[in-house]
């Protein structure tokens, strides 16, 4: 016969007996399917060791106990509840081929039975007297577990004693393996002697360690009857006193009604609990929470724009389109005081003021502002909160951000939404859906609040350093504005209007303690920081203010830096502000490029070198990079005779693309045609010109398309010097976009093919 079997932990199932058990492990969950939809037969094997989570064959006993199911029940968590009737004892010949769960071929055993004589009757009686014993020095099995032994069949009596007993699964199994069962009833016997040998040490040494009780555990109880005797006096608070605090308290929350219905129900469930339980402290932390949030508390927007607007411009210098997306919403809710708050998405670098930016709105606006970081969040009860059922349950940060702002309409900044992640606890992204849809957080949902709260009146502000690593579902629910980040004049006015400031008030420093000469924060800028966002700049200021900090205590005259002492004062420039200008060179050409810490540029070397026809390619490239170098190559093939490129190309050499800094990857198309360039001019011995870089991607026929990150990569170019750039045709809808100041200083070049690009990059042929 073949049977489906379910290995069971701890738990052993005899004939003649109905069982209970719960079953939740993926194989044999699949198992007890499968025997219920069909024979309703499934055969039960104890594990030899229940710590095993996912046991082999070999890890079973090879006797177990074919069962009839009579009942399924799935329970809400997800685990199964059957009822199984235990039928006859079988051995396990062989285990079938199956990957889904356990499927064997049984053997059924029969039993040995026991002579009808005297010798086996007075055994019995004296197994069912040592049972009734151990049930009263035990106390541990429920008041009806004697009823389970009334049977006249010494087997059957054996079995259900076996299955009531403290004992090991070995002992159990011990029992089930023997088929004699004038054996089996001995061996009941000896187990029972056993059992109630301990249980007469046990009660032993509970009557000596009562005895030995010392005086102070005899004062404790005595104080907790003295504090009982109080309660009922009432010279302490009862708990009939307690709930009607808390029906005060809800009262004046001023719940909706489904949240007052559901307090009301928890104060009457706690006005009957002891007071000291620890399901009482639980319902008592629930009150807490239900009380103080803000379901009804709100403040009133600012709506005069100028006040607005002197607000935005006095906390941030720039991010124009962000004041007038702020300004743009006050106006709105001038006219619709009920429109919902939008999702306004800020992505740039680093440091460029995503986070103080929110701040500056809640300002704006009047309201209370709350942050929270969703940096490596992993788990979505972070989110969404733990259900009651568990240990230290608590709200997620959402509820918590709400009680912690104290009304139901703030600005609640979300900081580093890129930077969240996922695993086997869930998908923080996905619970975040609720909360940052319009058209579902009315009702947002809390596992541990268990009741709707409305976010629809939420000014949500998210940051982000990339609108890549943002999950679709969740980006389409944002109105994305992009920082790109500073010009040099824009962190200059920065540094003045806002950074030395505080800095000097951070390190308790006055007025003309600390004095910079005109020109010092522009070679500071140029000289000590390279950045998109204004950090670094901040850092080296605060270096200076703990310079003039230090000559102040030590009762010197005030720091005053100049252009010419800058170094003095911060040691040699890390960087050169044209140090990409350069003579015009051979085979190599310079690329602008985006990352999330803003633009920046990077030279590509192409040397050619005597061999059979090898494309050879360096600097830890990536798999697109790798291929606009392939699409490049081939292209400058294809035109080898209008660029005047030896004939010996391709088949008597070797070509060697190298991108610098080998060690830090590099991916992205918009290298193409710099690499297109520097080929042709490797090949052809004609000069790049050195004072301009240039971006875009390459197709196979010599195509420039269109790539992203143009602001960035401009104000990079603008930081580094260089002032001719070449772009793409089709991106000069995004030169709009650019300051003013930068567009005025910049020679763009805009192309649709290659045969552009190296009329503009590459110097004419050497004179022969």
């Amino acid at each position: 016969m073949q049977y489906p079997l379910l290995p069971l932990r701890g738990v052993l199932v005899f004939p003649g007996l109905v069982v209970p058990l719960e079953i939740g492990r993926e194989r044999s969950v699949r198992a007890l399917e499968q025997a219920w939809d069909t024979e309703h037969r499934l055969v039960f094997a104890s594990q030899r060791d229940p710590r095993e989570d996912d046991p082999n064959p070999e890890d079973l006993f090879p006797v177990g106990v074919v069962c009839e199911i009579k009942q399924v029940v799935k329970l809400p968590d997800g685990t199964w509840k059957a009822v199984v009737y235990g039928e006859e004892r079988v051995r396990i010949d062989a285990f079938a081929d199956e990957a889904e769960y356990f499927l064997c071929d049984v053997a059924p055993l029969e039993e040995i039975p026991a002579p009808e004589n005297e010798e086996t009757e007075a055994a019995m009686r004296s197994v069912i007297h040592m049972y009734e014993e151990y049930l009263k020095l035990g106390r541990r099995m429920p008041g009806d577990a004697s009823l389970s032994i009334s049977t006249d069949d010494p087997g059957r009596l054996c079995d259900a004693i076996a299955s009531n007993l403290e004992i090991k699964i070995e002992e159990r199994q011990e029992v089930l393996e023997t088929l004699d069962v004038s054996e089996r009833l001995m061996l009941i016997h000896r187990i029972l002697a056993r059992q109630i040998d301990l249980l007469e040490i046990e009660r032993k040494i509970h009557a000596r360690v009562r005895r030995q009780m010392e005086k102070t555990q005899k004062e404790y109880y005595l104080r907790e009857q003295i504090k009982a005797i109080q309660r009922e006096l009432g010279d302490h608070e009862d708990p009939a006193g307690e709930a009607e605090e808390w029906r005060k308290k809800i009262q004046e929350a001023q719940l909706p009604e489904q949240a007052q219905e559901k307090a009301l129900r928890e104060v009457d469930r706690l006005e009957h609990m002891p007071q000291m339980s620890a399901e009482a402290v639980v319902v008592r932390t629930y009150l807490e929470w239900l009380t103080n949030l803000p379901w009804s508390v709100e403040t009133g927007d600012a709506l005069d724009l100028k006040e607005a607007q002197r607000i935005l411009d006095e906390d941030h210098y720039g991010l124009q389109k962000v004041k007038d997306r702020i300004l743009d919403y006050l106006a709105v809710r001038a006219l619709q005081p009920k429109i919902k708050g939008p999702i306004l998405c800020l992505v740039g670098p680093p440091g460029v003021g995503k986070t103080s930016l929110g701040r500056s709105v809640a300002r704006a606006l009047g309201r209370n502002f709350v942050r929270i970081s969703l940096g490596g969040v992993r788990d979505e009860a972070e989110v969404r909160g733990h259900r009651r059922t568990y240990v230290g349950a608590l709200p997620g940060r959402i509820m918590q951000g709400m009680r912690q702002a104290g009304s139901r309409n703030p600005v609640f900044l979300l900081d580093e939404v890129d930077k969240m992640a996922q695993d086997f606890r869930g998908d923080p992204a996905a619970a975040l859906l609720e909360v940052l849809d319009p058209a579902q957080n009315g009702a947002f949902s809390d596992h541990y609040i268990e009741l709707p709260f409305d976010l629809s009146h939420v000014l949500f502000i998210t940051t982000a350093n990339m609108a890549q690593q943002i999950p679709q579902p969740l980006l389409d629910r944002m109105e994305t504005i992009a920082i790109p980040g500073y010009t040099e004049d824009e962190k200059a006015q920065i540094a003045t209007r806002h950074l030395l400031r505080r800095q000097m008030e951070e390190h308790g420093l006055e007025p003309g303690d600390l004095e910079l000469g005109r020109g010092v924060l522009e070679g500071i800028i140029q000289g000590y920081t390279r950045e998109a966002g204004v950090r670094s700049l901040e850092r080296t200021i605060a270096t200076l203010c703990r310079k003039a900090a230090r000559r102040k205590i030590a009762g010197k005259s005030p720091l005053h830096v100049t252009p010419k002492g800058i170094e003095k004062e911060l040691g040699p420039r890390r960087f050169h502000a044209h140090e990409l200008r350069r003579e015009d060179e051979v085979g190599v050409a310079t690329a602008l490029y985006w990352t999330e810490v803003g633009g920046d540029a990077m030279p590509i070397e192409v040397t050619v070198v005597p061999g059979k026809g090898n494309l050879v390619l360096t600097g830890k490239l990536g798999e697109v990079m790798r291929e606009s170098a392939q699409t490049g190559y081939t292209y400058v093939r294809s035109r080898r005779a209008e660029l005047g490129i030896s004939e010996e190309f391709p088949d008597k050499v070797d070509v060697h693309i190298h991108v610098p800094e080998g060690a830090t990857p590099k991916e992205g198309p918009s290298a193409g045609i710099t690499m297109a360039t520097a080929l042709a001019s490797a090949l052809s011995g004609r000069a790049v010109r050195g004072d301009l870089a240039m971006t875009g991607e390459i197709t196979l026929r010599g195509r420039v398309l269109p790539i992203g990150g143009l602001k960035e990569k401009t104000l990079a170019a603008h930081r580094l010097g260089v002032h001719t750039l070449i772009v793409p045709q089709e991106n000069a809808r995004d030169l709009e976009e650019l300051p003013s100041r930068v567009r005025r200083g910049m020679d763009f070049v805009l192309v649709e093919n290659m045969d552009q690009v190296l009329a503009t990059a590459l110097q004419p042929s050497p004179a022969h």
